[in-house]
């Protein structure tokens, strides 16, 4: 539940209240029963580091901007295993170049 802070009119008392966002805001001070004024504080929420808030929704200045990764070639359907193959072909050379 959030906390609220207000000050009251009258003896300036400020003090905080933990109230649901649904419930209405105070209107009397629980001290003098004078009128009372909602106080705009400092949250402790911070958001640090990367994130959809830094890059996800921003406008087209001051972004980052990414290309999209395009997948790598897929091998061939028949499991790489036939001699025409570029996927058999760079398996064979790259097994050939690891063994000298």
């Amino acid at each position: 539940m959030p906390v609220y802070e207000y000050e009251c009119n009258e003896c300036n008392r400020v003090f905080e209240v933990q109230q649901k966002m649904a419930d209405a805001p105070l209107s009397h001070c629980p001290q003098c029963q004078a009128p009372v004024k909602k106080l705009m504080s400092m949250t402790s929420f911070q958001l640090k580091g990367g994130g959809w808030y830094a890059d996800g929704y921003s406008s087209g200045s001051g972004a980052a901007k990414t290309e999209p990764v395009k997948p790598a070639a897929s091998p061939c359907q028949s499991g790489g295993s036939c001699a025409g193959c570029p996927a058999a072909a760079t398996s064979a050379t790259s097994a050939t170049s690891a063994t000298n």
